[in-house]
This record gives structure tokens, sequence and C-alpha cells, in this order.
């Protein structure tokens, strides 16, 4: 039978209350000076920061006007199979130059059978410093012979809808301004570039302020349960770097396709920004490596005994609804990042049970 501990969590220690908010206020300190020599740092690497950020979202862009433009061509090449027109391009040809060679095209229609000139000088408003020369007509004794009237069968032969001719214009998926993050503002950029600097420095001084949290959270503990923070410590940054890597590296490209392919669905072409981009970079991860902190949470209640091991079997079906209702309050709440999640939480969450199970609870008798 497990001993239970004295209800009095400092009456092994000589700190009075006071003391501890004292030590409150010096671990918050510490923490934030931390985080402003992180931030510091960050900003010498915010440029960096930014394309990587940003890399996800142009894959993910990338991917979908590649395969909005397969489909054009395939309702294009179809379109003029069913009027008996040649193709330019086989299938295969034109999955090469998108997918291997990464390009993208325009299709645009020229008639070829004006001569340029002659388009040239007919046009009715040519800028005076580009007008071409005026050409003289020969001059013939001959009376202008007008010419027939064209019969409808003529007309529909000459009409100029029929003689036009599709022209493919290709260039470099990279050059192409859709596939990169826009900005509507002139210190939107500026504010970005800040943000990232703010989120790399969060991300280096987190060691240092789990350090200080679990520091504080160790004044009031047991004596013999101090060793607990020098375990958990590594613990607890370990599983919130591996949510935000989660998010980072299986959640968003999956995420963005499922989003942009609705937009597809649609009709309706993406216009990334920045700063909403940023936005949802910053509360992924961030949800993701709070809720990896499950474990411990489980561990932390089974040792003062709000909840126990068997507990935590009987109730494993409600703690799964539990699991995926958070995953809709922490993600955008579409389906891949809700599963991406949940599915994690579930094994991390019957992975803190067997870590109640197996770590030792020491009590003051073995002291």
């Amino acid at each position: 039978m497990k001993t239970k501990y004295d209800d009095d969590l400092f009456k092994d220690t000589t700190m009075t209350f006071g003391e501890h908010l004292e030590e409150l206020r010096v671990s918050l300190f510490k923490a934030v000076l931390g985080l402003v020599i992180g931030c510091s740092i960050g900003f010498f690497v915010a440029s960096y920061v930014v394309g990587v950020i940003v890399d996800p979202l142009e894959g993910a862009l990338e991917t979908f006007y590649s395969r909005t433009a397969l489909e054009k061509y395939e309702s294009f090449a179809q379109s003029r199979r069913d009027a008996g027109l040649p193709v330019p391009y086989t299938t295969d040809e034109i999955k090469r130059l998108v997918t291997r060679d990464r390009l993208l095209f325009d299709i645009v229609y020229v008639d070829p059978q004006p001569a340029l000139e002659e388009v040239l000088r007919v046009t009715p408003h040519w800028p005076s410093t580009l007008r071409p020369p005026e050409r003289e007509e020969p001059k013939s004794t001959d009376a202008a012979v007008a010419p027939p009237p064209a019969s409808k069968g003529q007309e529909a032969v000459t009409d100029v809808g029929a003689r036009l001719a599709p022209l493919f214009l290709f260039h470099a998926i990279a050059d192409d301004a859709r596939v990169h993050a826009s900005s509507l503002g002139a210190t939107e950029s500026f504010g970005i570039w800040l943000k990232a600097a703010l989120v790399f420095g969060v991300v280096l001084s987190s060691p240092w302020v789990f350090y200080q949290i679990w520091s504080f959270v160790a004044a009031g503990l047991y004596p013999h349960e101090k060793r607990y923070v020098h375990m958990f410590l590594p613990f607890s940054l370990g599983l919130f770097l591996l949510g935000a890597a989660t998010a980072y590296l299986f959640v968003f490209q999956p995420v963005l396709n499922f989003l942009f392919g609705f937009n597809e669905s649609l009709g309706i072409n993406p216009d990334a920004r920045i700063s909403e981009w940023l936005g949802f970079v910053l509360l992924l991860p961030l949800g993701f490596g709070i809720s990896f902190q499950l474990p411990l949470v489980m561990l932390f209640l089974e040792r003062i005994g709000i909840f126990s091991i068997r507990s935590y079997l009987d109730k494993w079906r409600v703690a799964v609804l539990v699991i995926f209702i958070l995953s809709a309050v922490l993600t955008p709440a579409d389906p891949y990042s809700i599963l991406f999640m949940a599915f994690p939480l579930t094994i991390l969450y019957f992975g803190g049970i067997l870590l109640c199970r197996f770590l030792p609870a020491h009590t003051p008798a073995e002291r």
C-alpha cells in the first residue's frame, strides 16, 4: 500500500509562503531574462528563420499549382480531341515538364495569318514614338475593284476564332508569383521578421525556461521528491520539442494540401499572406508542444493522489474522447491536424499509464 504524504507540503522546508512568492518572482525574472537573450540572438538569424517557416507553405503552393496545371492541360487536350484538332503535347510530356522540370505554363491564342507589319500598321492607338513609318501604297491606274461579298460558308472559313492557334508559354515554377507568400502592407514584412526572431528566441531559450519552471515547482515538493526535477526537466523539454517537430515535419504539408485542395474544389486560387501563415505556424507547434506534456501531467496527478492507475485504465474511452476534443480546439480543426495530434496523444496517454506504473514512488519512510 502506498504511504500517503503529509498534507503540509512545506512541513520539511524552512520556506514561508512569502519566501515561495519570492522564489516565484526570481524564477519568472530569470525565465524572462532567458527569453530576452534568446530573442536578441534571433534578430541575427530572423531572415533564415523566415525562409524555414515559409518553406512548407511554398511547397504546398507549388504542389497545388502543379496539380491544377496538369488538370488544366487534360481539360484543354480533351476539348481539342472532341473538336478533332491536334494536341500539341502528350500527357506524359506535360507531366515531365511540370513535375520533373518544375515548369508551369500559360496558354494564349494567336492568329498566325496576318503579317506582323500589317498588325502594327492598323493599330489605332499606337504610341507616336513607336509608330512604324507610313508605307506608300503603289499607284495604279486601274480602278480599285471591290472584292465580291463572301458567302456564309466563306465567312465560317475565314472566321478569326477558327484561325486562332494555341501557344504555350512556359516559365519556372520558382518564378511564379503565386507560389510565394505575399504581404499587403509596407510594414508587414518588418512585423514578420520581428515575429520570426521572437519564435526563434522562444525555441532557443525553452530549455532555460523549463528549468526555471521546474525549479520553482521543486520548491514546493518534499525533499525526497526534488530529485524528480532533474528527470522531469529533460523529459518535459524533449516532449515539447517532439511535439513542435511533429507539427513542422508531419502536419504542415498534409494540412496545407488538404486546405488548398478544398480551395480547388471551390474553384478558388489561394493567395497566401505571410502574416496569416505565421499565425498558423505559431499556433500549431505550440499546441503540439504543450499537449505532448500529457504523460508528465498524468504522473503528477497520480503522485498527488487525484487519479490512480486504475482510474486511468477505467476511463480510457473518456480520455480518448477528451483528447479528440482538445485536438480540435488546439488545431485549425481540419481533419488532418486533428488526427495528427489525437493519435500521438492517445499513444502518450497509455505511455503515461506505463510511466505511472513503472516509475517508483518513494515515500518519506524510504528516505
